[in-house]
């Protein structure tokens, strides 16, 4: 159920046979994604759970069965923007509906995650998805 830009970095991560690759991969991703304004680096978007400072801000485009859940981060640590970025591929532009539908610890294991990440990032990264499943959820429910 992975969407296309996930199905792409999960190909990329098959082809780079090293993780020190792979996780040169995954900063490149955070140093390319646009920096939040300090506007919306506030408590209400700020990340419980995580290490470093996180922050992810939704937007639900539309409303009912067919609003799609949208969202930016940005982190004061370059792995985990990197890790937003793939978060932003597995879920940005979904349905509120196929939000609740991935399994994120299925589709993040893909990529290897869950084996070289420390306790700490692995334990952001769920709250991050947790973030994530909340938002959605209050937004299907509103």
């Amino acid at each position: 159920m992975a969407r296309a830009e996930f199905e792409e970095i999960a190909d990329t991560f098959d082809f780079l046979d090293d993780w020190e690759d792979r996780y040169r991969h995954v900063i490149d991703m955070g140093k390319a994604m646009e920096p939040l304004p300090e506007s919306q680096r506030i408590p209400a978007t700020k990340v419980d759970g995580c290490a470093s400072q996180v922050w992810l801000v939704p937007e639900i485009d539309g409303s009912g069965a067919g609003a799609r859940f949208r969202f930016k981060g940005d982190s004061d640590a370059m792995i985990v923007r990197g890790l937003i970025a793939v978060l932003i591929a597995l879920y940005d532009g979904l349905t509120l509906d196929e939000v609740s539908a991935v399994d994120a610890p299925a589709e993040l294991a893909r990529l290897g995650l869950d084996e070289h990440l420390s306790a700490q990032r692995s334990n952001g990264l769920r709250a991050m998805v947790q973030r994530i499943r909340d938002i959605a959820k209050a937004a299907r429910a509103a």
